[in-house]
């Protein structure tokens, strides 16, 4: 696994991109803690997530390459724009969804999509790939998740291709809210 800080990552964007777009399973900061992600187009690196996590069927979020991208495959309520108009930040939104806009291992059978648009540079990221990126917490299922390099698992670690570091993280999850129907804040 090649680590590379902000950097390396300036001097080699171009390439990180085309390797995101390619379908590469990283490490990458956010807003609150770290996520690994991949192209969430892309069905075999999603499936590469889910063995390296252990995680069978629970849905993924994605980092969403734009607000349109939001609008032109998410069914947003009036109640979804007020939260939309709150980011970046960390929060991760769900939506129904109105297309097929990523691979169907990220929500498995089902018609709903968690989002995000962090508060961090890693949203411009993937803005320039312009491809929805699966984000999720770095760690086997129902273990604690990534704060730094030193206590990543040694399964995860060997899957990935690189990691976009930037020390140690002390945040905690986004905080989810759930638009399909109601307004639902899930604590976790």
């Amino acid at each position: 696994m090649r680590v590379l800080n902000i950097d390396e990552l300036k001097l080699e964007k171009e390439l990180i991109i085309e390797s995101i777009v390619k379908g590469s399973v990283f490490i990458h900061p956010t807003d609150t803690i770290y996520g690994i992600g991949c192209n969430a187009q892309n069905s075999s690196s999603v499936r590469k997530v889910r063995k390296l996590k252990g995680r069978a069927a629970n849905p993924f979020s994605v980092i969403a390459p734009s607000l349109e991208w939001i609008n032109g495959n998410c069914i947003v309520t009036k109640e979804g724009e007020e939260w939309i108009d709150k980011l970046p930040g960390p929060y991760t939104l769900i939506f129904k969804l109105k297309s097929d806009c990523v691979a169907k291992e990220v929500n498995p059978g089902l018609k709903t999509l968690g989002i995000r648009i962090p508060n961090h540079w890693i949203s411009n990221l993937v803005a320039e790939a312009e491809v929805p990126v699966v984000t999720t917490s770095v760690n086997k299922s129902n273990e604690d998740y990534m704060t730094s390099l030193e206590d990543l698992d040694h399964g995860i670690k060997s899957g990935i291709e690189f990691a976009l570091y930037e020390g140690k993280k002390e945040g905690k999850p986004s905080k989810i809210i759930d638009l399909t129907e109601n307004v639902r804040i899930i604590e976790r």
